[in-house]
């Protein structure tokens, strides 16, 4: 079995996220999304929308995510990769170059983003409209 991990926020699940997390499950046969807690977000200066509770039940709700931990470090990510046996960890093109320190030991793939969609896209939408 080929497992694949990536990581981040999800947050205001929209179609661009579906579709990172179909081409990484793409990559092989099972497919683990580390999340990012609210408290490592505050960490990163970054607030969600939606609660990691939330978030973590929106990503288990989708055929493609085969299991959700959360993410609450930088660092954790080598250790993430050995704990579960992934094969590849994969991230979008937005992060290019920054985990290539990893490439020594796993095989990394950053996929592309989708243009013109972002969380952050969609609440200034919301907040304009409101």
């Amino acid at each position: 079995m080929r497992r694949v991990i990536t990581y981040g926020t999800f947050d205001t699940l929209h179609h661009g996220h579906i579709r990172l997390l179909r081409r990484a499950r793409e990559l092989g046969d099972y497919l683990i999304v580390a999340l990012s807690t609210d408290e490592f977000n505050a960490l990163k200066d970054k607030t969600a929308y939606f609660s990691y509770d939330e978030r973590k039940q929106n990503l288990e709700a989708l055929r493609y995510v085969d299991l959700v931990i959360p993410e609450t470090s930088w660092a954790q990510k080598a250790k993430d990769i050995r704990l579960f046996h992934a094969d590849v960890f994969c991230i979008g093109d937005d992060w290019a170059g920054k985990f290539d320190e990893l490439k020594s030991l796993w095989e990394v793939t950053y996929l592309e983003r989708t243009p013109g969609i972002s969380s952050t896209a969609i609440r200034q939408r919301i907040a304009a409209s409101a």
